[in-house]
């Protein structure tokens, strides 16, 4: 290895801690393409024999964003259709301009990613494998009508609305239903026949409202799932992010809400991970890691996963919501003990697997 290189953002959190790992490690700074150049440009993208690259999350960027769904108000709900074929279609010229450069690799393989950023082709990858996952709506779900009618069907009253394509709970919708009455939980804000993300968790009551909402995510593609009923703790539904590094879970966050949402962006807090291991206790613990590792085997291709890991009321069952390409951004929190990741954030545990694979004994070994 000569060198690394990401393709995201300059000046974006994730690659500043990236950057921060690899010095860490005595490596020098990673040079950064922008994902406006790979999104916006006709020109060839070019990569330095040898150099290895890691491909970043786009990020809040407005202009990327402009690249990808099209112009608009960045903080809109949508487009997640437009905004999935231009990023695989900008990864694809990425795996291509790394073939071109001899000696170079990628850190992750192009199509594990396009199946994570795919909720409908992510779930069928995790259930086919036998890792345990809420069960699904088969098939596309073409608006309200068509959601309430297979929610009968299926004997289901209580189902999470997601958008195929979004992240970070955008478009995300926790439905329940009753004779006579329903409920819609959701970050996206409705307003003058449009969506905005928020971040002030809401609630639905009108039907008309719902019916609307759903109708305006339903053309990007839905992935609907029956509601998994999550352990408490002090009156807070927790679910757990789980990141895993070449494979093996090493860091684990407890997002912990009072709404069905525990993103920690919207209000989620981070939990007591000691407080969720005594209740599952060694036993289910064990299995939950089990499972995580499981999911991330099914992309074996990439360095790291982030895992969306749900623990049921009962403190016995768990399931995958679902396995985030970049799902590593937890400032702050180091590696399990016995991991071989004790002491180093998920950056740092990522470059030490790099170095492990890329690196000769004794070169850039500073930690």
């Amino acid at each position: 290895m000569t060198s690394l290189t990401v393709v995201g953002t300059p000046g974006e959190r994730r690659v500043t801690l990236f950057a921060r790992a690899c010095a860490a490690h005595g490596l020098p700074e990673p040079r950064v393409t922008p994902w406006t150049q790979v999104l916006g440009s006709d020109r060839a993208i070019r990569f330095e024999p040898g150099t290895l690259v890691r491909i970043e999350s786009p990020g809040e960027d407005a202009a990327a964003d402009a690249l990808l769904r099209g112009p608009g108000e960045p903080s809109r709900v949508g487009g997640g259709a437009a905004w999935y074929a231009a990023l695989t279609a900008g990864i694809e010229r990425v795996r291509q301009a790394v073939a071109d450069a001899p000696g170079a690799g990628l850190l992750a393989d192009p199509g594990e990613i396009a199946v994570m950023f795919d909720k409908r082709l992510c779930h069928a990858r995790l259930s086919a494998a036998g890792v345990p996952v809420p069960p699904a709506l088969a098939g596309p779900v073409g608006g309200y009508a068509e959601l309430r009618e297979r929610m009968t069907e299926a004997g289901w009253n209580r189902v999470f609305v997601k958008p195929a394509h979004g992240s970070s709970a955008s478009g995300v919708v926790a439905l329940q239903t009753a004779p006579g009455r329903i409920r819609a939980v959701t970050s996206a804000e409705l307003t003058g026949g449009a969506l905005y993300n928020s971040l002030r968790v809401r609630s639905y009551d009108d039907e008309r409202d719902v019916a609307a909402i759903v109708g305006l995510l339903a053309p990007d593609g839905l992935h609907v799932e029956r509601w998994f009923p999550k352990a408490t703790l002090g009156g807070r539904a927790i679910d757990l992010r789980v990141v895993t590094v070449d494979g093996t879970p090493t860091h684990a966050v407890v997002r912990a809400s009072r709404t069905p949402m525990t993103n920690l962006h919207l209000g989620g807090e981070r939990g007591d991970l000691g407080a969720v291991r005594a209740g599952l206790g060694p036993e289910g613990w064990s299995r939950l890691v089990d499972v995580c590792a499981r999911a991330a085997a099914c992309f074996p291709g990439s360095l790291s996963t982030g895992v969306d890991v749900m623990v049921g009321t009962g403190w016995s069952d768990v399931a995958v919501a679902e396995v985030n390409a970049f799902g590593d951004l937890l400032p702050g929190l180091t590696g399990l003990p016995g991991t071989g990741a004790e002491g180093l954030d998920t950056y740092r545990a990522q470059v030490a697997a790099i170095l492990r694979r890329h690196v000769p004994a004794g070169v850039g070994a500073g930690a």
